[in-house]
């Protein structure tokens, strides 16, 4: 095979072995043995005449020729693929795997609400979630179409130069991925009616350092809230026996009458705040918002991904794309 022969398929391997960084996670993206793709890429690079790809028994990675030719063939690749993808809804819709990555306490607010409508008015998309704890920063090299992770803006630094909408630029802090702050969740407090009972209720920021406060962790970092009223901000100390990281966990704690616990305020919350009969305390006051953030493997989105974020937007509160 000559250079003048190369092929967009062979391409489109080498950029999917060098975006997983290994012939393995490639070839099972790929559906095709990982001799095969192996083989494919050894003609591609003696096809160009230049290495492409460093191997080793515990590594790979891009040479500086592989690396400027990813950054030139990324990109003609997904038009490709968008092309592919526009052309295929013209005669039906969205199709194909949908791989979605979050946490878990975002999978069980949001996809009781959302997941039959979806798969009824797309009945030709497959979707496969993970709701492992990978952070977003290891969404480099995974197969997932979409990754939503809760964050902060220093996780993420500049993603807040967009909220999702398109109306600024995307973020790559993840080489390969584009970074969108989708949506900042407003936070407030809740409590169950018998811990009211049991502990009497809050009536200022300050009045908290005498409750029962279920943290993220038990650590320094996680033991101060701020609370925010109009112009005016307080930031208090808070302890208390228990800590989770999981929000759903969180709410069901607090239904318990164990603590007091923050919580996002969207529609996708609202079944776990009233299966849990919690209510909001200090109501003039807010908590610091939580943010989610949502990770593209690419700039480019095919039509499975684009009908799946505008089906999970509204029930965040998120803006439109």
């Amino acid at each position: 095979m000559e250079a003048s022969t190369v092929q967009l398929n062979d391409i489109a391997l080498f950029v999917e072995v060098a975006k997983r960084k290994s012939f393995s996670q490639a070839a099972r993206a790929l559906d095709m043995p990982t001799s095969t793709l192996s083989r494919r890429i050894n003609e591609l690079e003696r096809a160009i005449g230049l290495r492409l790809i460093n191997r080793n028994t515990r590594r790979l990675d891009l040479t500086d020729a592989g690396a400027a030719y990813m950054r030139r063939c990324q990109g003609l690749i997904d038009e490709a693929r968008l092309a592919h993808e526009q052309l295929l809804s013209l005669s039906g819709g969205p199709s194909g795997n949908l791989r979605v990555s979050m946490p878990y306490s975002l999978a069980i607010w949001l996809l009781p609400e959302t997941i039959s409508d979806f798969t009824d008015r797309y009945p030709e998309v497959e979707c496969e979630f993970d709701l492992s704890m990978m952070t977003a920063s290891d969404a480099q090299g995974t197969p997932f179409d979409i990754v939503l992770r809760f964050g902060r803006e220093a996780d993420y630094p500049g993603a807040s130069a967009d909220n999702g909408n398109g109306n600024g630029t995307p973020h790559r802090a993840i080489e390969g991925a584009v970074v969108h702050e989708l949506v900042s969740l407003e936070t407030h407090l809740y409590a169950s009616d018998s811990y009211i009972a049991r502990h009497g209720e809050p009536q200022t920021p300050a009045d908290l350092s005498q409750h029962q406060c279920l943290r993220t962790t038990i650590d320094e970092a996680h033991s101060y809230w701020t609370l925010n009223n109009g112009a005016i901000s307080q930031r208090v100390a808070v302890h208390g026996h228990l800590a989770a990281n999981n929000m759903s966990i969180a709410g069901t704690l607090a239904g318990l009458d164990l603590a007091i616990t923050r919580m996002p305020h969207c529609l996708a919350l609202e079944p776990i705040i009233q299966r849990n009969s919690l209510r909001r305390v200090l109501p003039g006051w807010s908590v610091d918002p939580i943010s989610i953030y949502v990770v593209f493997p690419s700039s480019i989105q095919p039509a499975k991904t684009r009908a799946f974020m505008d089906f999970i937007r509204p029930k965040l509160g998120a803006p439109q794309a």
